[in-house]
């Protein structure tokens, strides 16, 4: 018997999901969507060794929360809820629970990361650079800037002292802040870009998605790999 799966939101990406995850051999016992909320209850919860919630910013922080309550460790990909996020790690780790939180479960974008981190350390020191952050994503995605992109923002901020945070654009310009540009068109599953400009030239790395499988495949590589464990953590735990 495969390992028993719960799907916490059955949009493109859970439906995405649900397809890598039965070619893994793995038993989908239930999926969850707004229509058949009311559906889930603990003893539905017991029923799976991991769940995988893909679902919306209204309403991860309670699914995570009813996950880890039940005991069953939980795949978190939805974006759009981080101000509530340190409270279900803290309640995870209360209750000797299991979650892993990412804004992007695509092992290219999590290469991205740890690259955006590299140079922006070595940027720290080159005031004549100035970066810049864009993410394209299709008009279904309802937060903005993405999950990725708000990633790829604490990153900089973390390396370099001369801004206090970002701004999204068309905002009024600051120069303490970083600004970030977000794009909604058509159904493009992800493009995220990281623009230094000085008065003399320009430096831009970029990770563009061709669809949802890369996606799809890290957090079905992540729900494998939590299963036994205790703790909070993220893709870069499951990547290491």
């Amino acid at each position: 018997m495969g390992l028993k799966v719960g799907l916490l939101g059955y949009g493109k990406m859970g439906q995405a999901i649900e397809s890598i995850a039965l070619e893994k051999g793995m038993d989908i016992v239930w999926r969850i969507t707004k229509a058949n909320r009311h559906e889930l209850t603990n003893a539905r919860i017991q029923e799976v060794d991991v769940v995988i919630e893909f679902s919306r910013p209204e309403s991860a922080f309670d699914n995570v929360m009813q996950c880890l309550e039940s005991g069953i460790p939980v795949v978190c990909g939805s974006t759009g809820w981080q101000d509530r996020l340190g409270q279900a790690q803290s309640f995870c780790q209360q209750q000797q629970g299991a979650m892993i939180w990412a804004s992007n479960f695509s092992i290219g974008v999590n290469l991205f990361f740890a690259i955006n981190q590299y140079v922006a350390k070595m940027m720290a020191a080159r005031a004549e650079y100035s970066p810049h952050v864009t993410e394209i994503h299709h008009i279904h995605k309802l937060d903005a800037p993405s999950g990725t992109a708000v990633t790829i923002l604490d990153q900089l901020l973390a390396s370099m002292n001369q801004y206090d945070g970002w701004q999204l654009e068309p905002a009024a310009s600051d120069a303490g802040k970083i600004s970030v540009t977000a794009i909604r068109e058509g159904e493009v599953p992800g493009t995220h870009q990281v623009q230094w400009t000085s008065s003399t030239d320009e430096i831009i790395i970029t990770h563009k998605a061709h669809s949802r499988q890369g996606f799809a495949m890290g957090a079905v590589l992540a729900a494998q790999w939590i299963v036994g464990k205790q703790g909070v953590f993220g893709m870069e735990d499951v990547i290491r």
